[in-house]
């Protein structure tokens, strides 16, 4: 007997608190979330895990992929996202399984577009 179990890298889990407690949701494959605070009442904690090195998350300070941004690559654990990228934390992000350079992260914050097969949540 064969099972073919296909998983979707990257898998994203957002916190509704801070240490990953309280409510939990879990997103994979390649998406933007425009407002972080629309998931769960808020998002204080996340976890980000891919199989490649090159898997990049981008957190920005304000809603639509706007604003400052901070950038990491591979697998990623915040307990705490207040005040990671600037005071007020993170607003909005993009979680994708390929290398996205500065220039591509600047391009989606400047047009608010996001790269095509990206889903938009």
């Amino acid at each position: 007997m064969s099972v073919n179990t296909n998983v979707t890298y990257p898998r994203l889990t957002l916190y509704s608190e801070e240490n990953y407690q309280g409510r939990s949701a879990i997103y994979r494959g390649n998406l933007g979330i425009v407002s972080l605070d629309a998931k769960l009442g808020g998002i204080e904690s996340l976890r980000f895990y891919s199989t490649s090195s090159s898997a990049t998350l981008v957190l920005f300070s304000r809603t639509g992929f706007k604003g400052y941004f901070r950038v990491f690559r591979g697998v990623t654990n915040l307990r705490e996202i207040e005040d990671i990228v600037v005071y007020g934390g993170a607003e909005s992000l993009l979680s994708s399984n390929a290398y996205l350079t500065l220039d591509q992260i600047r391009a989606i914050r400047n047009s608010g577009q996001l790269p095509d097969n990206y889903r938009r949540i």
